[in-house]
């Protein structure tokens, strides 16, 4: 079989505007970033070379500002929120996306679209009209759960004991949809054989989802684990529009994301500090790499798909 090779000014025109735009909008930012997070800032405004200190100030800070503190708080509610997403959207996406697989399946089509709809939506939109129904005030949700007693007095958003699982369930709602798609492409891109053939040897209809089906769509549960992961530990938008920059009642909600943008923007009697700010990104990217480079290197490899 001949390979046909594109020549190399077709591959620049194709890919070169691509990556242009990819590098000056991500990479330099990105770069600058973990730069930045090398410096202090004085009070003139200069910056003086400080090497590690500021990613040491994140795990022990001598200075009383207590950025040691809000960092470990937050990074404890990332955690929380991604393990809470994942234990939750993960098992309904596959659930979903395994009955909507079904051969012959009457209004598979409507009940995919249903399902995805929630994720073509803003966070604007959602956050807000969730936080609506969530108001101790006028919310329809709140007032179903008064009712039931089962509604806190400050409402769900204003409890720090629920105000980050309330979020991450409405984030949960929102993005179920895109874990079910990548499920339900995998599902259908099964041989019907191999389905044929186990339930030729007499398997049931959940013995061959245990024993061939799911093994076969594990390389794509690793896959949203991992973008679940990236996607959580950036989160920022969600958590904005309910709870506002000052992270719900007693920082319950503060996740990295929104600790970042307090500190490098000074909100809520932070000061500005960006240099701190670049350090809290730099140490987001640090983690999301080493996770990344884990899953490629040392998990992917197992969960390769087998006929």
């Amino acid at each position: 079989m001949t390979r046909i090779r594109a020549p190399w000014h077709v591959l620049l025109v194709l890919i070169g505007p691509a990556f242009v735009i990819y590098f000056g909008l991500m990479i330099i930012p990105i770069l600058n970033a973990l730069l930045l997070a090398l410096y202090r800032e004085l009070p003139d405004g200069s910056h003086v070379w400080a090497g590690l200190a500021n990613l040491a100030r994140l795990f022990h800070d001598p200075t009383g500002a207590e950025v040691d503190v809000r960092f470990r708080n937050a990074l404890g509610n990332t955690t929380y929120f991604f393990a809470l997403i994942i234990l939750t959207q993960t098992p309904i996406a596959l659930t979903l996306a395994a009955l909507l697989s079904i051969r012959g399946l009457r209004g598979a089509s409507f009940f995919r679209t249903v399902f995805f709809i929630p994720a073509t939506l803003s966070f604007v939109i959602t956050g807000w009209v969730w936080s609506l129904m969530f108001n101790p005030t006028w919310g329809v949700i709140y007032a179903i759960g008064r009712s039931l007693g089962v509604a806190p007095a400050g409402g769900w958003l204003g409890t720090p004991s629920t105000a980050l699982t309330t979020v991450a369930l409405v984030a949960m709602w929102q993005f179920v949809g895109m874990p079910m798609i990548l499920f339900l492409a995998a599902f259908l891109g099964i041989e019907d054989d191999l389905i044929d053939a186990a339930r030729v040897d007499g398997a049931s209809s959940w013995q061959t989802f245990w024993r061939v089906r799911l093994p076969l769509v594990l390389p794509t549960v690793g896959l949203v684990v991992v973008l679940t992961f990236t996607a959580i530990f950036v989160a920022f938008d969600i958590v904005f529009v309910m709870e506002g920059p000052q992270a719900g009642p007693g920082y319950a909600t503060d996740v990295l994301g929104t600790l970042f943008y307090r500190v490098y923007f000074g909100k809520y009697g932070v000061l500005p500090d960006p240099s701190m700010g670049s350090a809290i990104a730099a140490a987001i990217f640090i983690i999301v790499f080493t996770v990344v480079v884990f899953y490629l290197t040392l998990v992917r490899p197992h969960l390769v798909r087998t006929r």
